[in-house]
């Protein structure tokens, strides 16, 4: 563990809003409110959330990497694109901050933050919020409900992980193959073999490594607690992605949260796949939305662990659930005419301000 003596910030406070997006949550700041020099920012951040310490009891952090998350955003100069944002994943008991990852659940907070920022006016109905998510060069659209120059977040839009209901905010993406790792397929191979398993690294959005539960020596029904506990497992799965990494283009990733592993087992309640993921030491709640995709994908790649596993549907839009431990994330992948490559892909998620204020760092 790093040191747990609280780093320094020279900044004492900044506006934040804190929100739940999808199944994470964590504070949104619009860049100008925060210090334009990194480090002075990262060490802001790491104040705030109490990091690091395992309980972040003296900051915001909800000692999990799903509640210890920071969006930064600001207006875009970039044509046809309303807001750029910014994902940073503060570790829990690390002092480090993160731009190496896009997080596509508080993406799902970005377009009605900017909203309520005046960054966007809203229109009556549905506004669209084109998104620049600067961390993988990838666009997004979020159509967030809006009535009375309001956002609302109240609806009858349920997703598994999160409890009772809110407003659906439909998110497609675009253009995301490759966008950490320069290609869908960074080795150029459905299937590759590390450390005697095999394994499909791809990126289409997120960069992860999917392979079979059962040949890592699990079900793939198992609890994250007890994939938590199980140290062999832990010890396997790193072993095998520290190789991965300078495979899928990402260096050594020793200090990185991608890729992220996913171990894949035959869906178990009507899915396409049935998932278990760590992001990347500890196993996720559920599974990451960009995450989702990319396991779809594989899922679509004939040969790979995931294919011989998948249930896919027929048509060329392809209604996806991937089932994870809490429930399932449904991705609707658009295919191209030539009936493999990906158009796009879509998945619904809700968002919630839970405060509006003053954070401290001091």
């Amino acid at each position: 563990m790093s040191d747990s003596t609280p780093p320094s910030s020279g900044q004492a406070s900044a506006p934040c809003m804190w929100m739940r997006g999808g199944t994470s949550k964590g504070g949104y700041f619009l860049a100008s409110d925060l210090p334009d020099d990194t480090a002075a920012r990262d060490a802001f951040l790491l104040r705030i959330m109490g990091s690091p310490d395992p309980r972040q009891i003296d900051g915001m952090g909800g000692a999990d990497p799903l509640t210890s998350k920071i969006a930064v955003i600001k207006p875009s100069e970039r044509d046809g694109i309303d807001v750029d944002y910014l994902f940073l994943q503060v570790f829990v008991d690390q002092a480090i901050v993160t731009d190496a990852q896009n997080c596509g659940n508080i993406l799902a907070g970005v377009g009605a933050f900017a909203i309520e920022r005046g960054l966007m006016k809203p229109q009556d109905g549905t506004t669209p919020v084109t998104i620049f998510m600067e961390n993988t060069d990838q666009v997004a659209i979020a159509q967030i409900p809006t009535s009375n120059g309001q956002v609302i977040y109240a609806g009858d839009a349920k997703i598994d992980g999160v409890p009772g209901t809110a407003s659906p905010i439909p998110v497609t993406f675009k253009d995301t193959a490759g966008s950490t790792c320069g290609a869908l397929l960074p080795t150029g191979n459905a299937v590759d073999v590390i450390d005697g398993v095999e394994v499909t690294m791809v990126d289409n959005g997120m960069p992860v490594v999917v392979l079979r539960a059962a040949d890592m020596g699990i079900t793939g029904s198992e609890t994250r607690e007890e994939l938590d506990a199980h140290d062999a497992l832990k010890t396997r799965l790193e072993a095998i992605r520290l190789k991965a990494g300078p495979m899928m283009n990402l260096g050594d990733v020793s200090e990185k949260t991608v890729p992220k592993m996913t171990m894949v087992s035959a869906p178990k309640s009507g899915g396409a796949i049935s998932t278990r993921t760590f992001i990347p030491h500890r196993c996720h709640a559920s599974i990451g939305v960009l995450g989702a995709v990319s396991v779809a994908t594989a899922c679509v790649l004939e040969g790979s662990p995931a294919f011989e596993l998948a249930e896919v549907p027929g048509g060329a839009s392809k209604t996806m659930p991937v089932e994870h431990p809490i429930g399932e994330t449904t991705v609707v992948m658009e295919m191209a005419q030539n009936g493999t490559d990906i158009e796009s892909a879509a998945i619904l998620r809700t968002t919630r301000k839970l405060f509006d204020g003053e954070i401290y760092a001091t």
